[in-house]
């Protein structure tokens, strides 16, 4: 599984709170998803997506 932020975040944090093995800060202070969603993971990543605030967060499942 695969997640990715979009343009248009505003960097509330949610995801990176929610979900730190998939999302974190770049340099730019922007969200980004920096690893695959670990099967164990794959319930927080969606939480993060749907709890996303500006609807940025994609999920291949």
């Amino acid at each position: 599984m695969k997640a990715r932020v979009n343009d248009g975040c505003i960097s509330c944090g949610m995801c990176v709170t929610t979900c730190p093995e998939v999302f974190r800060f770049n340099d730019s202070d922007v969200a980004e998803a920096y690893a695959d969603v670990a099967p164990e993971c794959e319930d927080t990543a969606k939480q993060a997506r749907d709890d996303c605030p500006v609807s940025v967060i994609d999920i291949d499942e």
